[in-house]
């Protein structure tokens, strides 16, 4: 697999990819969300293409002090394989060639086994509480 900036050609495999592996929430467009990450200085989207197919993917960016990553899916037929892997080692390096020395994700609570995937690499629990508050019409 080789990974790269995710290519124009493939934008909608990837938003594809990620209702499929269930990361998007009716409240989020994953649409904005791509070409927003696409288009700043402080983040990309990796892709995991194997033979001109996308297989992963990973959105990646900073704030300036931490890493951060979203969007981590793995075409199901092709889980359990070590692209998982492969991608946040990527995500890694892509902060750290920023100068960034901390990476931070964030799970759903009720996904144990993501939770696990993340415990094998080295992630733990950072003890925090995420608060968000939506700042546009939408209620949801």
């Amino acid at each position: 697999m080789k990974i790269e900036p995710l290519p124009p050609r493939l934008y909608r495999d990837a938003i594809t990819l990620w209702r499929v592996t269930g990361l998007t929430r009716p409240w989020n467009d994953p649409e904005t969300d791509l070409r927003t990450a696409m288009a700043g200085p402080a983040s990309t989207v990796l892709a995991g293409i194997d033979d001109r197919t996308l297989v992963a993917t990973a959105m990646v960016g900073h704030d300036g002090h931490r890493g951060w990553v979203y969007y981590l899916a793995v075409e199901p037929s092709r889980q359990a394989g070590g692209l998982g892997r492969q991608m946040m080692r990527a995500c890694e390096q892509w902060v750290r060639a920023r100068g960034i020395s901390k990476m931070q994700l964030m799970v759903r609570t009720e996904n144990q086994a993501v939770i696990d995937f993340y415990a094998t690499l080295g992630y733990t629990d950072a003890k925090v509480v995420v608060l968000g508050r939506r700042l546009d019409e939408r209620t949801t």
